[in-house]
C-alpha cells in the first residue's frame, strides 16, 4: 500500500558561503530597490487610504519637476490617443 503516499519534500539546512550574519537580516529575502523610499507600501489599507497616501506622496515630493513632467508626459499620450482613434477634438477648442 506503499505506492498510495504521498512523497514528502527533502529539507535542507543551506547558508550561502559569503554571507555574513551580521543580523542584517536573511540573504533569502526580496527586497526592491525602492522599497525603503515609499510610504505607499505600508500595511492593508482600503482603496480611500490607499489614494490619499498616494496623494500626499505626489504632492510632498521634494523633486517637484518629475511630478510635472509625468504630468505632462500623460497629457501628451491621452491627446495621442485620441489622435489616433479619431476622436472629434474640436470639442476641447
Amino acid at each position: 500500500m506503499g505506492y498510495l503516499k504521498q512523497k514528502k519534500n527533502k529539507r535542507y539546512n543551506y547558508t550561502p558561503r559569503y554571507y555574513k550574519s551580521n543580523g542584517e537580516g536573511s540573504p533569502f529575502e526580496i527586497k526592491h530597490k525602492f522599497d525603503d523610499y515609499r510610504t505607499t507600501l505600508v500595511g492593508n489599507k482600503n482603496i480611500k487610504q490607499k489614494f490619499t497616501s498616494a496623494w500626499d506622496e505626489f504632492k510632498n515630493s521634494p523633486d517637484k519637476a518629475v511630478n510635472r513632467r509625468v504630468l505632462v508626459i500623460g497629457l501628451v499620450l491621452v491627446f495621442l490617443f485620441l489622435l489616433i482613434i479619431d476622436f472629434d477634438l474640436t470639442l476641447f477648442f
